[in-house]
């Protein structure tokens, strides 16, 4: 792995010690640009300064508080998130899992196992990553169908026109004007609201 291709990983830990293992552990695995961050305080800000690839974070006995603190991490940056902790229970791995974390670890904080866990926690993130775009555009299509469809209903009352003359309407305005279909049928129900 050569520098350039290294990714930007943050470490999030509040001891030393233990951030020096994983630092060494990353480093031993052929991660060359590695920053840590013991202090808590304005921590998102701070990973949102250092725009990391990767962020691990390691912590010893979470509370509620600080884990709820990196839940809120992992949920505003989206970014694959390696969370090691020393214990923990099915809540909070549960909780960890709806926050968007890629990896949680317990009692794995082991240097050698470095890489495979941070290549597993990225394949993860990744296909959460896909999934969630797959997800988001079929939402879009099936709004942008209903509003089409709404638009045709208000053409064929308007104009009397058949289901399939609306759609052919709209669809050359579309085109005429270099625009999406759904942008034309959006606008003839704005229209249609104003018109009311």
């Amino acid at each position: 792995m050569s520098a350039e291709s290294s990714p930007k990983i943050v470490i999030v830990d509040e001891s030393p010690i233990r951030a020096a293992i994983l630092e060494e552990g990353l480093r031993e695995a052929g991660y060359t640009d590695v920053v840590h961050i013991s202090e808590m305080q304005s921590l998102l800000s701070r990973i949102y300064a250092l725009d990391p690839d990767i962020i691990v974070i390691d912590l010893e006995n979470p509370s509620r508080d600080v884990l709820e603190q990196m839940f809120q991490v992992s949920r505003a940056v989206r970014r694959p998130i390696a969370m090691f902790v020393d214990q923990s229970d099915a809540a909070s791995i549960q909780a960890s899992v709806e926050a968007g974390v890629s990896a949680y670890i317990v009692d794995g904080l082991k240097k050698e196992r470095m890489k495979p866990i941070l290549d597993l926690c990225v394949s993860r993130f990744n296909a959460f990553a896909k999934l969630q775009d797959e997800l988001d555009r079929t939402k879009h299509a099936l709004e942008e169908r209903k509003v089409i469809d709404r638009a045709k209903g208000i053409l064929m009352k308007v104009k009397g026109l058949t289901e399939e003359d609306a759609y052919v309407l709209m669809r050359s305005t579309a085109m005429r004007e270099k625009k999406k279909i759904g942008e034309i049928a959006q606008s003839i129900l704005t229209a249609s609201e104003l018109l009311k």
